[in-house]
């Protein structure tokens, strides 16, 4: 367990948020992508004055429940954490992934509440228009393997334990265990939450009106995503990868005040980690 935050009721559920208050305006708050934890950006949030980490429902600390959800139905739970906690809007949301939609959502329902946005190696509902024809059996693929992993076998535990240990050394010693301990225990959350986003999240972001005009900045990671290399040639993550970029930068260009950086080296899903000072200057250049 971890020895940061506070548990704060939200209807019927507990939601696990932490917050550094500081003299920086407007507040930052976090939102994790599939499988991460409001703790994986704690390093991010130590570079960041006025920053919140915090759990949704079904992951990390939070309490449990079934998965996956809207991107409505976390919104506006977020929205009343932050109420609850005290949490003074306007605000600047900084989703990374799964969690670029839900700002993005909260955003579109929201609009008066948000300051800025920034999002961390987005997808986007029209990714397929960017990417290579083959892309989509690709993902098809992908989805299938992860749904039928096995358990961690005991050497796949030790060789991820020691893997994280070098991931979270910057981590205080109670963090470092508890997000080990985590993330070996339920990995299959991070399968779990995306398994609406072709049925569901897709359709929402579509049908949800256009952002506010608010600063955006998207980050790109500069670096191959480990997934798709294990499942396609290096010619496939190439192109896939000018595509993601492609579709950053129409992104940015689609708002009024949008602006794109590459993070080199950065591999997708431990941007947020490995990163937190690129995090840390680039909400420093949304805010006011």
């Amino acid at each position: 367990m971890t020895n940061l935050g506070h548990l704060h009721p939200v209807g019927d559920r507990k939601l696990w948020l932490h917050h550094e208050p500081g003299d920086a305006a407007p507040t930052v708050v976090f939102l994790p992508g599939a499988g991460l934890v409001g703790l994986d950006f704690l390093a991010a949030q130590r570079r960041t004055p006025s920053a919140v980490l915090y759990d949704r429902a079904g992951t990390g600390w939070s309490s449990s429940v079934p998965l996956p959800r809207s991107a409505a139905a976390v919104a506006e739970e977020l929205r009343e954490l932050l109420r609850v906690a005290g949490i003074a809007g306007p605000v600047i949301l900084a989703g990374h992934s799964l969690g670029a939609f839900y700002a993005r959502r909260y955003a579109q329902l929201f609009p008066a509440e948000v300051a800025g946005l920034l999002l961390i190696d987005p997808g986007h509902e029209d990714i397929f228009d960017f990417l290579p024809p083959e892309a989509r059996e690709l993902d098809a693929e992908i989805k299938r393997q992860t749904g039928d992993l096995p358990e961690l076998t005991d050497e796949q535990r030790r060789i991820a334990t020691g893997q994280y240990a070098q991931l979270y050394a910057e981590w205080p010693a109670a963090e470092r265990a508890a997000l080990t301990a985590y993330h070996l225990d339920r990995w299959r959350i991070a399968v779990d939450e995306t398994r609406n986003f072709d049925t569901e999240i897709y359709a929402e972001l579509r049908a949800g009106g256009p952002l506010p005009d608010v600063p955006l900045l998207v980050l790109t990671a500069g670096g191959h995503n480990p997934v798709w290399q294990h499942f396609a040639d290096e010619d496939l993550v190439s192109r896939a990868h000018a595509g993601i970029d492609a579709m950053h930068r129409a992104m940015v260009a689609a708002v009024p005040r949008g602006e794109h950086q590459v993070v080199p080296g950065a591999a997708h899903g431990y941007l947020p980690i490995q990163h937190p000072a690129a995090i840390a200057d680039a909400v420093s250049r949304l805010r006011p």
